[in-house]
């Protein structure tokens, strides 16, 4: 018989009635039944009951142990009596009865519970996290996650894409966030980067004739964190294509994680045809680049009903400023004064002055905005958006780039409230066109708005010509109820034109060569039309489990501060160390 188990806690059925076996594992709980033990025995496949009585010469032992402990048995399988069958454990028609009992390792008095996983602080959880990995809920999401990854890598395979593997030690890249920084000993004052992406040496092996890469790539951005974002690392599905459209791209990846999100969506509805939503409607339908498309409410421009109208707040801004729009967000089943009262008093809440309406009711509109107007732009409104009694809609005023963000949030809680949202469902969809460049107030300079190794569209034809701000790039973003799950684009592998882009932000061509002088280079000597899309795995398997942050499916995350408490990192350097690297460390107060 093997040392430690003939079977995993998750494999005794019906047909082992009567075998003597041989189980491993930590002790989930205890009950004591009158003189009857039961104790249920968990390994990472499952669970199995187990009994003792005081008539085993183990049962003094069997007394003793906790939760937690873990342990080997000894026992005859038996078939438990009808009414103490579990219907909700696979192995909840047999037990077994403990002939031999060893403790294999005991556990000190536990910091946090195990058993029935009640709500406990988030640093003790890391800290202690090898004991929150046992959890059931966070056992079974990082399980998911390998299966997750597993498909990915075996749907890319299948339609003939090959894994490289790109380093991790290199260059500082401007990708959007801080690098994380690591000296080099050998050349004192200089440093390796982490890669925030492998964006240029994927374009490299485009340019080297690999055509199709993938990778399960770990990215690293000193960012502060937040719940759809871990600090430090993070993984994703990185992929390039030679001689491809971006078309081509959407059409390779979407069959990919459409399979993916179907085979463990446990039968939830997954979209198959992704809609290509440009990112101008985008903004304007749903107030967002990352749309929650199972919420059915498409926002309106209905200025022109509220131009020289009797409500004052809005015509006269309408009136001084012609960048002023007014946005209505139509509000189905939200017809009531006390709905909207309450949407206004969140608007408030959200630090904004309020939120105008119009409720419907026999037959007319009621509320301030609608006596103000009159029941003729009244009308005219309940037409546009096509609403009925017992409807709502709610108003939001300014110029559509500082007032979208908050017209998006509106539409997002109303959704939510009402019940209009269908959540137990994956609706999938293509952000595409978007801004190449954007005005960065701070430092009072044209800036790139996503990528900026991305083609623009019209070439440097448009670089030349066109105000930066109008242009767009062959980028586009793939999102999944609201979260961004994939960035993508097709790349500008034109040296000229790649200069020329980085000349609008204010890098000069010699700062292009020095920070970029791979790329740069490879771009001289015969460089394909490419372009790829990294999707976040992260992102993908919190959405997939459910969770709520992206803590619950990663097995060593970080807290909120940016620290490994089960690791204690980030530590100080020993002086030894900083000597030998050539730094002296300045702490600020």
């Amino acid at each position: 018989m093997h040392r430690y188990r003939t079977h995993t806690c998750a494999a005794l059925r019906t047909g082992d009635v009567g075998n003597n076996v041989r189980l491993s594992g930590w002790v989930h709980r205890v009950r004591d039944h009158g003189g009857l033990l039961f104790i249920d025995l968990r390994d990472h496949y499952g669970l199995t009951q187990l009994v003792i009585d005081p008539d085993s010469a183990a049962f003094k032992l069997a007394e003793t142990v906790r939760s937690e402990w873990v342990i080997r048995v000894d026992g005859e399988v038996k078939a438990r009596t009808p009414e103490t069958i579990n219907a909700k454990q696979p192995t909840g028609e047999v037990e077994v009865f403990i002939r031999e009992l060893e403790v294999l390792g005991e556990a000190s008095e536990l910091p946090l519970p195990v058993f029935g996983e009640p709500d406990y602080p988030e640093d003790i959880r890391l800290k202690y996290r090898f004991l929150d990995l046992r959890r059931e809920t966070l056992h079974a999401n990082i399980v998911k996650r390998t299966k997750v990854i597993s498909s990915m890598r075996r749907r890319m395979g299948d339609i003939g894409f090959a894994e490289y593997s790109t380093p991790i030690l290199t260059a500082s890249s401007p990708e959007g966030a801080r690098d994380f920084l690591v000296p080099s000993r050998i050349h004192p004052g200089k440093f390796f980067a982490l890669p925030q992406a492998p964006q240029q040496y994927k374009q490299l092996l485009m340019v080297a004739g690999f055509d199709r890469y993938f990778q399960i790539a770990p990215c690293f951005r000193d960012e502060d964190p937040r719940a759809d974002r871990l600090p430090g690392e993070f993984y994703q599905l990185d992929l390039e294509m030679s001689f491809v459209t971006q078309e081509e791209v959407w059409d390779t990846m979407q069959p990919v994680i459409t399979g993916v999100f179907e085979e463990f969506a446990d039968g939830k509805p997954v979209t198959k045809e992704w809609p290509r939503i440009p990112y101008d409607t985008a903004v304007r339908k749903y107030g967002s680049d990352k749309p929650d498309l199972r919420n059915p409410i498409e926002m309106q421009d209905v200025t022109e009903h509220f131009r020289g109208s009797g409500f004052g707040v809005f015509a006269n801004q309408i009136a001084s400023d012609d960048k002023v729009e007014v946005w209505a967000i139509p509000a189905k089943t939200g017809g009531s004064r006390a709905f909207c009262d309450r949407m206004n008093a969140w608007a408030q809440a959200q630090g904004q002055p309020g939120l105008g309406y119009i409720f419907f009711k026999d037959g007319a509109g009621s509320g301030p905005v609608a006596k103000n107007i009159g029941e003729e732009r009244t009308a005219a409104i309940r037409s546009q958006l096509d609403l009925a009694d017992g409807d709502a809609v709610f108003f939001v005023l300014g110029r559509p780039d500082k007032m979208y963000k908050f017209a998006g949030e509106a539409r997002v809680k109303v959704g939510l409230d009402l019940n209009l949202t269908e959540l137990d469902q994956f609706k999938l969809c293509w952000i595409v066109d978007f801004p190449f460049y954007e005005w960065n107030e701070e430092e009072k300079r044209v800036d790139f708005a996503h990528n900026p190794f991305s083609m623009p569209q019209g070439g440097i034809e448009a670089l030349n010509s066109q105000d930066p701000l109008t242009i767009k790039a062959y980028q586009y973003d793939a999102v999944c109820n609201g979260f961004e799950i994939a960035s993508g684009s097709i790349r500008n592998q034109l040296p000229e034109t790649m200069v020329r882009a980085f000349e609008l932000t204010g890098k000069s061509r010699a700062e292009v060569e020095q920070q970029f002088g791979g790329l740069y280079r490879a771009f001289h000597y015969g460089a394909p039309p490419h372009g790829g899309a990294a999707f976040g795995i992260d992102r993908i398997v919190m959405l997939i489990c459910g969770a709520q942050n992206l803590r619950e499916i990663t097995l060593f995350p970080m807290n909120q501060q940016a620290e490994d408490l089960l690791m204690g990192a980030p530590s100080p350097a020993d002086p030894k160390q900083l000597r030998e690297l050539g730094i002296r460390v300045i702490v600020k107060d």
